[in-house]
């Protein structure tokens, strides 16, 4: 299966789980009583409607017996979300090294149209070369063993296909000066990173923009973020924040225009794309 199906399966779990929750509200049924139709406890209704759990047919079909959805239509399309929803993703095969958390990010990922990320610590994830990306893995986890290092980079260089694809969605960066000049694996691992991202900043769905040092205080003061737009009308932007051990995904309206108006400013304020290069170029001349 290609990776844009089986990762729009996420997106899928979202809206069905979106669905599910307007017609609980719309009943006036709890979640708790809901949980109780289909011998679940609320908890699992909870995590049912944000998409963070696969869905039973039996519940599904349950569910909808409850909320009064008899039109068979509306079943069917609703049943058959739940079954697109269900499929397996090209990730899932990197289960062993994958964190839970981190596969849903994977999945919305290959299924956003628009990707903007604002980066402070390290090149981002869908620019590293194999090179640089051996260098952080393994910066970050150390002792680790070789082969649970080498199906880490595997991963990350997969996820990079999305940006090439036919359908590849818009991918807009801006890399904080500061990680361009914190060194990963060497100079000539660097060398190769900093081409690598002027080789990018060139494909027409890529735009590549440096944050200098010399602008000083910026918008993105409070760290690096990801914000993921989907093609589904029904799907509202999300914002993603990536922790130690966790993440968090912020979809509430008010949340989510605030990470908008500073990636709007550092876009603003950051040198455009050709400057940007200009830039680059000036860092490989002094790595």
């Amino acid at each position: 299966m290609a990776a844009g199906e089986s990762s729009g399966s996420v997106v899928r779990r979202i809206l069905l789980g979106s669905q599910l929750r307007r017609l609980r509200d719309s009943r006036g049924i709890t979640r708790e009583a809901a949980g109780y139709s289909i011998r679940a406890s609320e908890s699992k209704i909870s995590r049912m409607e944000l998409g963070r759990v696969s869905f039973k047919a039996r519940d599904v079909e349950d569910l909808l017996t409850l909320y009064g959805v008899t039109d068979e239509v509306e079943r069917d399309s609703l049943l058959g979300l739940a079954r697109e929803a269900n499929v397996a993703g090209w990730w899932h095969s990197f289960g062993d090294v994958l964190p839970g958390w981190f596969q849903t990010y994977i999945g919305l990922e290959g299924a956003a149209s628009l990707i903007r990320i604002y980066e402070v610590q390290f090149v981002h994830g869908l620019l590293q070369t194999e090179g640089y990306a051996h260098a952080v893995v393994s910066r970050g986890m150390r002792g680790a063993p070789a082969a649970e290092i080498e199906r880490r980079v595997a991963l990350r260089l997969e996820r990079q296909k999305a940006l090439v694809a036919e359908r590849a969605p818009r991918f807009h960066a801006v890399l904080d000066e500061a990680a361009l000049r914190r060194p990963y694996g060497g100079r000539e691992v660097m060398r190769d990173q900093l081409r690598h991202l002027i080789e990018m900043s060139e494909q027409p769905n890529v735009t590549l923009q440096v944050m200098p040092f010399s602008f000083g205080g910026h918008a993105g003061e409070s760290g690096s973020f990801t914000m993921l737009r989907f093609p589904e009308s029904d799907l509202s932007d999300i914002v993603y924040l990536e922790q130690l051990t966790s993440a968090l995904y912020l979809d509430k309206a008010e949340e989510v225009a605030q990470y908008e108006k500073a990636m709007v400013r550092l876009h603003a304020d950051s040198p455009g794309p050709e400057e940007s290069r200009n830039l680059l170029r000036g860092l490989l001349q002094l790595t």
